[in-house]
This record gives C-alpha cells, structure tokens and sequence, in this order.
C-alpha cells in the first residue's frame, strides 16, 4: 500500500463535495468564531487528505466544491477561518513546527521518522496502517551476519534493530520497496502497509508489527498558546465528530 501517491481526480458526487454542511454538522462551531483568529492547517496529499477533509466536514469545517476542484494548494474553507495548504506527507510535520502552519494533519509513522518538535493533541482514527518488518516468504535469514534492510524509514528501522542488538545495514529507498528482497538488494523491509496485500503480490511476508500508524493531528507549540482558543475549539470540533462517529458504529 502506497499512501504518498497524489490523489486521483476528485469524484464530484462524493460527500466530500456538497454544497453546503447541515446546520447540525456547523453546531460544533459556535457563531464568537468570527472574533478568532485563523488557523492555517497542512493536509498531507494523497489518501489522508480524503479521509481528513472528511472528518473535517463532519466537524462543520467545509470546503467548497469550486475550492477542492480547482487543485490549489492554499484554499480556505466556507467561513474564511481556515486556511488549508496540501504538501507532501513528510513535509507537514516541517510546516507545522516551522510555524507556517499552526496545525496539521499526517501519520504517525511520519511524525515517527521525522521526530519534529510539535503536539499530538487527538489521534484522528484515519488512514489505520502498520509498520512492519516483512521478507520473502519462507527466506532462511542468518541471526549472526550483518542484516540488509531495505525502508523508507531509516530511523524507525534502526532504532527497532537497534533495540534488539541486531547489526543491520540500513538501504534507504524511496519507493517500490518491496522490490529489493525480491532483486537481492536486501534481506528484508521495513514499510508502512494497510493489508499487506502488496507484499502478498510481490512473494513477501509479515515478519513482525513494530507499531500502529493512524492520522493524528498537530500542533505548533507556539501557535497553541497564541491561538489558544481557535485552536481548542478545532481540537473539541474534531473530537466531537469522532465521537459521534463511534455511536453511529
């Protein structure tokens, strides 16, 4: 599973894309939002970005049909309060704690390797993955020789090796890993996977999980004290709307 891929086109019939929320989807957001500050928020590209604009609009923050299709990648939404900048995943948590924006949106496997200076206030519950360490399926592998280790995680595959006194070498890819044990590059990965149906594909098994990856939202610090208010009713809106999409399941 390749969660870094540009989104495709947007589908116009989609409940990402009405004209207008409910007012029960605004309640969470009171009318005094007019006297707050706005609030700037990176959204990664690709497939979290689907899934966060939605929770988003679950939470009453809604972008407008004409915003989403003309592929901007600094829109606002409805009310003018919130301004949204789309960046590659890993580049959020540097936006973020840089101050260009005051929140964020991105994967904890993400926030994981980049180890940036920010908050995790609320664990969004989108885009649920794992990272695993995975190798061809019945390879022998030697326990006393230096272990090649393919991954675009360097530093979540050597702290985890690391941890367990294991000598590893570490190959940095930056995509299509699952190809490298297959070409003798390495003797086993460490991705980010949904299902684990590409390794199925290309021969590779699940050795073991080193951790869970979900959306989660970030904070800049200084932002969490100058903008204080804005930022905690963003904070509640969403958990609002999480909350109520526990009930309904």
């Amino acid at each position: 599973m390749k969660r870094n891929g540009e989104s495709k086109a947007p589908v116009y019939d989609s409940p990402l894309f009405s004209n207008s929320a409910s007012p029960a989807q605004h309640s969470a957001l009171s009318t005094q939002h007019s006297a707050l500050p706005a609030l700037t928020i990176a959204l990664p590209k690709g497939r979290m970005q689907d899934q966060a604009l939605l929770l988003l609009k679950r939470a009453g923050i809604e972008v407008s049909r004409g915003e989403l299709a003309s592929r901007r990648l600094a829109i606002e939404d409805v009310s003018g309060r919130y301004r949204f900048i789309f960046v590659k995943p890993a580049d959020v948590p540097v936006y973020v704690e840089h101050g260009i924006a005051d929140c964020g949106v991105v994967g904890r496997d993400v926030l994981l390797e980049s180890e940036a200076d920010v908050l995790q206030p609320l664990d969004l519950q989108i885009s649920r993955c794992r990272i695993v360490v995975a190798a061809l399926t019945n390879a022998s592998q030697d326990d006393h020789g230096m272990m090649h280790v393919a991954t675009k995680y360097p530093r979540i595959a050597a702290t985890h090796f690391g941890a367990r006194g294991v000598p590893v070498e570490i190959i940095e890819l930056s995509g299509s890993v699952e190809l490298a044990p297959m070409l003798g590059l390495a003797d086993c990965i460490v991705d980010l996977v949904e299902t684990g149906r590409t390794l199925a594909d290309n021969g590779l098994s699940i050795v073991e999980t080193i951790t869970e990856s979900t959306g989660r939202l970030v904070v800049n610090r200084a932002s969490y004290q100058l903008k204080a208010e804005a930022v905690a009713e963003l904070i509640s809106a969403l958990g609002a709307a999480l909350e109520s999409g526990t009930r309904k399941a």
